[in-house]
């Protein structure tokens, strides 16, 4: 008879909730909000910028895209003009918001896998619930997320810690049976002020590399993630994780 704590159990995760950050971590939207940041610099009259110029600043949002690009053309923007293309921006990103935007590698096994060994999955994004939801619709991941929230859906965004632990708690889960993963300096304030163990993605926008900001653990593809949470799980047995 295997162990309680066997980790080969397809049960041994049913007490568990994974959380999600979106944008970076699970889907590489950049080529659609790059699409979107070039829309913007057309109407200014200024040179599209390459995709590869644009990931910089993708974890900072639309303003932060729109700003950089165009100082980079030597264009200085004014608050009150980045407010007015920001609309722009918005209603474009919106009508193409899966355009070219993908699950990075080995996302949706490894979604497979954690659901049928009964974890719970949610996704916490500072990407309005709305955008996040129209997103993970248009590629068919909603369906693996039992709670989706976004900057405006609980009175705080991260790194304020209430937006992970109320997705956590709107998830039906426990703080101290969570793991984050995320892909920025952002996502690893959020999990510590929270308490709750962090595994970074080292593939997204973190401009640093994630390393730097010391999560309890990096990983460079999602096939690699299924061994981390075993290793956070397996912890939590004998004692606390943090």
């Amino acid at each position: 008879m295997a162990a309680k704590h066997d980790l080969s159990h397809q049960d041994d995760m049913k007490s568990w909730t994974l959380v999600f950050d979106l944008d970076g971590t699970l889907v590489d939207t950049a080529p659609d909000l790059a699409g979107s940041t070039n829309y913007v610099l057309s109407t200014l009259g200024l040179d599209p910028v390459a995709e590869g110029d644009i990931r910089p600043f993708v974890g900072h949002g639309a303003l932060a895209m729109v700003e950089g690009a165009a100082a980079a053309q030597g264009r200085k923007m004014t608050q009150q003009e980045l407010y007015d293309v920001f609309d722009v921006f918005l209603a474009h990103y919106i009508a193409n918001i899966a355009a070219n935007s993908v699950p990075y590698d080995g996302v949706i096994a490894a979604l497979d896998r954690f659901a049928s060994r009964g974890a719970t999955l949610a996704v916490c994004t500072n990407k309005i619930e709305a955008h996040a939801r129209a997103l993970l619709d248009a590629l068919d991941m909603t369906r693996y997320f039992s709670a989706i929230t976004g900057r405006d859906s609980l009175g705080a965004f991260k790194p304020d810690p209430r937006h992970l632990t109320g997705t956590i708690a709107l998830a039906g889960g426990q703080n101290d049976r969570a793991i984050m993963v995320g892909d920025s300096e952002t996502d690893i304030k959020t999990a510590r002020a929270a308490c709750v163990p962090v595994v970074a993605v080292d593939f997204g926008y973190s401009v640093e590399p994630v390393a730097t900001f010391a999560p309890d653990a990096v990983i460079s593809h999602w096939r690699d993630l299924e061994r981390a949470a075993d290793q956070f799980i397996a912890r939590r047995s004998s004692g606390p994780v943090l």
